[in-house]
């Protein structure tokens, strides 16, 4: 029978009271890592990727997302915005029947199965080439747009542009093979943001299943649309030359995510690549409004006006993707330009709130007056001029 001395007893005593003083801290540690952390995104078999928040256009994922690529059918999404715009601005009605020329029966690929010389409404073109992506439904807007589908190309080039599509140029409004035809996953996925925001009357065609013309039903090439009622869009793309193609949206829990991946082997991947990404951002990015829009959060002193004080209120809503459970370290500041004097419109910009997650500022949106406040009499003038000179 082994026996141990006072001593040795004595000390084993204080190392297990040591050990079980700092067993909470060490067991603590790994969840906290664990919780704080996000892995990589899932490998992707695609010649490059991008997963985007529609909230503020962050991109929370990718790979070789700055590469030029042949865009494909996916053209056909700057093919549509710029029509889009043209709706907006009065220079093209839905119901406006437009004839369909001879370049446009004739077109290659995809078709709406249109017949020349035939007038067709442009809302039939538009679904035709969102839903079919019909090539020649997409030739007819061009050249009712442009007159012709090179200058039309011109126009979605300069558009590209003005969206900040820094290394995107358009050569056709259907994506056939062209030198002069590329863009990039990060262009797209700032395109499809673009026309998701600007034109939710009209983004609702890209979750139409099927389409009906000239008695040809056909469906949607958008796989994803059939396996995940939270995906409502965008287009698909595929030539030889560059792979099968795929932009996506879908929202879930007010997070909207969107993923563009270009140059997969199969429609099976593009799918399953998509779906992987736009799980992943879910899994660990969520959408939250910390502002909005038209809510007071501030109300500064204005001088020589009716009132001396104005409701100051952001101008859209404060809406941030973070990491899952991060929003509590985001920090909201305001910067005005002062003083603030009379006479103020409303909506007039007065300001910035920003939104600062750490050091690095991920939001920015402008802080506007509520409503009008007219400059007032002459005291109240000659009192704030005095006023003034004392801040």
């Amino acid at each position: 029978m082994l026996s141990s001395s006072p001593s040795t007893a004595r000390w084993s005593r204080l190392a297990l009271f040591a050990c079980a003083l700092a067993l909470p801290f060490f067991a603590a540690r790994p969840a906290a890592a664990i919780t704080s952390a996000v892995p990589p995104a899932p490998a992707v078999e695609a010649k490059s990727w991008i997963l985007m928040d529609q909230a503020t256009g962050r991109r929370l994922a990718g790979q070789n997302e700055d590469l030029r690529v042949e865009p494909a059918s996916v053209t056909k999404v700057m093919t549509a915005y710029v029509a889009f715009r043209a709706l907006a601005e009065g220079r093209l009605r839905l119901q406006e029947p437009i004839t369909i020329s001879e370049k446009a029966w004739r077109a290659e690929g995809s078709r709406t199965f249109l017949q020349v010389g035939d007038k067709v409404p442009a809302e039939v073109l538009l679904q035709g080439m969102i839903v079919q992506s019909g090539n020649d439904a997409a030739i007819a807007l061009a050249e009712r747009l442009a007159g012709s589908e090179d200058v039309f190309a011109q126009l979605m080039t300069q558009q590209a542009k003005a969206l900040g599509m820094k290394n995107s140029s358009f050569a056709n409004a259907t994506g056939l093979p062209d030198p002069a035809l590329y863009t990039t996953a990060r262009d797209i996925a700032i395109l499809a943001r673009a026309l998701i925001r600007e034109f939710p009357q009209y983004y609702r065609w890209y979750s139409q299943k099927e389409f009906v013309w000239n008695n040809i039903r056909q469906g949607n090439r958008n796989g994803l649309l059939y396996q995940d009622p939270t995906v409502d869009g965008i287009k698909t793309g595929h030539t030889d030359s560059a792979g099968y193609c795929l932009v996506s949206s879908a929202e879930r829990n007010g997070t909207r995510m969107i993923s563009a991946v270009f140059g997969t082997e199969s429609p099976k991947i593009r799918e399953q690549a998509s779906a992987g990404i736009l799980n992943y951002g879910f899994a660990f990015y969520e959408t939250v409004t910390l502002r909005k829009a038209g809510e007071m959060v501030l109300q500064p002193r204005v001088y020589k006006g009716t009132e001396q004080y104005v409701s100051i209120a952001p101008q859209g809503n404060v809406a941030v993707t973070v990491v899952r459970g991060g929003a509590a370290k985001l920090r909201v500041s305001t910067n005005l330009s002062e003083p603030l004097v009379a006479p103020l419109k409303a909506g007039q910009q007065v300001g910035e709130l920003r939104v600062q997650d750490g050091d690095a500022v991920i939001r920015r949106i402008p802080l506007i007056v509520s409503k009008d406040l007219p400059a007032g009499g002459v005291w109240a003038r000659v009192r704030d001029t005095a006023a003034m000179w004392m801040r």
